[in-house]
C-alpha cells in the first residue's frame, strides 16, 4: 500500500497543492510555518478522517473557503484506487471512491492507512489520558474499520444518556411526585421521575456499544504491550523498560483482569451501571464505560508520566506509534509511515536508530526544517516546501 498521487484544495493554509509520490522516501523540507505539516496532516485525513492536531473539522478549512478537498491516489493491494474527500463547514462531509459517492465518508477507511509520529504525540505520555484513549481508538479503527461505527455508535449513546442525567437532576433528587429522597438513597428502577424512565433502557445501549468498543480495546492493548516494549528497547536502549496496561471503570485489576467476550463484559458493564446508579444522579454524569478508562503507561516500577525524563517520553511516543506501524504490518497491511518533524527533537543516537527502524517501510514521508536533520538513511525524494508552492529537486535531494 502506498500513496501515488496527493493534493488538497483550501486546505488549512494551502489554496491548492498536488505531489507526484513513489514507493521509498520522500521528505518535505521548509522552513517552519511553510506548510509541510498541514499536508501530511491530510494525508492523515485521507487515511482516518481525523487530524492529529485538532478533534474538528472546522480549522481544516482554508480561511474564507467554505469547502475543503483532499484527493488521494492510492496503490491498494495491487490496484489503484482515488479517494476524495469533502470537508464542509455547516453541512456533512462527503466522499468518493473512484469518483462514485458512497453513503457515508467512513466507507472509505480502509483504502489508506497510515501511521504518523509527530512532536504532538507528546501528549501521549504526559497528557490527559483522553489522549490515550484516542490513540487506543485510532489504531483500532485503522486494523479493523468496522469499530469507526461501534466508536460512534458508542459516543451517540453516551451523549443521550449523559444529557438524560444531566437534565433530569433536579427531578431525581426531589423523587417521582415532588417528595424530598434522602441523598443516600438511590431511587429504584420503578420510582423514577416520568422524565428518566428511559434510564435503564440507555444502560442496556451504554452496556452493549461500550462492550463492544471495550473488547476491541482490550485485544489491541494485548497485541500492542510486545511490539511497544521492544521498540522501546531500541530507541532507549539505557533506560528501564516500558510496560502497557488497561485500567478500567469497571474496577478490574488491570487487562489481564477483564474478560475477552463483549457479552461477558457487556454484563459487567450493566452490573457496575447499577452499583454506581446513585452516585451518577448525584453528580448528573455517567460514570462507567469506557470514556472514563486509562491505557496506563509504565517505566520501570513506576507511571511513566511524571518519572520519565524528556528524553524518554519522545521515545515512549515513539515506541508507540513504531509499535502501531509493526502490529499493522503483523496484519499484513503496509501503512504508510509520515514522521512530521520529529528528528529535530531526537538526539544524534535516536535519529539514527529510528531511521534504521522505518527505512524498509514501503512508503515513509518525512518533513523536516533542516535538511541536515534527517539521518543519510533516509535519503530519497526531495520536495522543498515554501511560498505556496511544493517543488521536486531534480537530484531527489540526496546528500
Amino acid at each position: 500500500m502506498y500513496l501515488r498521487r496527493f493534493s488538497v484544495t483550501d486546505f488549512r493554509s494551502w489554496p491548492e497543492a498536488e505531489l507526484e509520490l513513489d514507493p521509498g522516501v520522500t521528505v518535505l523540507v521548509g522552513s517552519n510555518g511553510a506548510g509541510k505539516t498541514n499536508l501530511v496532516e491530510g494525508v492523515g485525513y485521507l487515511a482516518s478522517l481525523g487530524s492529529h492536531r485538532v478533534t474538528s473539522d472546522v480549522p481544516l478549512i482554508r480561511r474564507g473557503a467554505e469547502q475543503a478537498v483532499v484527493r488521494g491516489e492510492v496503490h491498494h493491494h495491487g490496484r489503484m484506487l482515488g479517494v476524495e474527500l469533502e470537508i464542509n463547514s455547516g453541512k456533512q462531509n462527503r466522499a468518493r471512491v473512484n469518483r462514485s459517492p458512497v453513503s457515508r465518508p467512513r466507507d472509505v477507511l480502509g483504502i489508506l492507512r497510515s501511521v504518523l509520529f509527530a512532536p504532538e504525540d507528546l501528549a501521549l505520555v504526559r497528557g490527559d489520558p483522553s489522549e490515550r484513549r484516542r490513540f487506543l481508538d485510532e489504531l483500532l479503527v485503522a486494523r479493523f474499520p468496522r469499530y469507526a461505527g461501534v466508536r460512534s455508535d458508542y459516543d451517540k449513546v453516551l451523549r443521550q444518556r449523559s444529557a438524560l442525567l444531566k437534565s433530569a437532576k433536579p427531578a431525581l433528587r426531589a423523587g417521582p411526585r415532588g417528595r424530598s429522597r434522602p441523598r443516600a438513597e438511590a431511587p429504584p428502577a420503578d420510582d423514577l421521575p416520568d422524565d428518566l424512565t428511559t434510564l435503564e433502557v440507555w444502560d442496556g445501549h451504554l452496556a452493549r456499544t461500550g462492550a463492544a468498543l471495550l473488547a476491541g480495546r482490550r485485544e489491541l492493548v494485548v497485541a500492542l504491550a510486545p511490539y511497544a516494549r521492544a521498540a522501546f528497547a531500541q530507541v532507549a536502549p539505557s533506560s528501564d523498560p516500558i510496560g502497557l496496561d488497561y485500567r478500567s471503570s469497571l474496577g478490574t485489576d488491570g487487562v489481564a483482569d477483564l474478560p475477552s467476550s463483549a457479552e461477558d463484559l457487556e454484563a459487567l458493564l450493566l452490573a457496575r451501571l447499577a452499583d454506581v446508579r446513585r452516585q451518577e444522579i448525584e453528580r448528573g454524569v455517567c460514570l462507567v464505560g469506557p470514556h472514563r478508562d486509562e491505557l496506563e503507561l509504565a517505566l520501570g516500577e513506576g507511571p511513566a508520566k511524571g518519572y520519565a525524563s524528556h528524553g524518554e517520553s519522545w521515545a515512549f511516543a515513539l515506541a508507540l506509534r513504531l509499535a502501531s506501524y509493526r502490529l499493522l504490518h503483523a496484519d499484513d497491511v503496509e501503512p504508510v509511515l509520515v514522521l512530521d518533524d520529529v528528528f529535530a527533537e531526537l538526539d544524534a543516537t535516536r535519529r539514527r536508530a529510528l531511521a534504521g527502524l522505518v527505512s524498509g517501510a514501503e512508503q515513509v514521508l518525512v518533513t523536516a526544517a533542516v535538511a541536515e536533520d534527517v539521518p543519510r538513511e533516509l535519503d530519497g525524494a526531495r520536495f522543498h516546501v515554501g511560498d505556496r508552492r511544493v517543488v521536486r529537486e531534480p537530484d531527489g535531494g540526496a546528500a
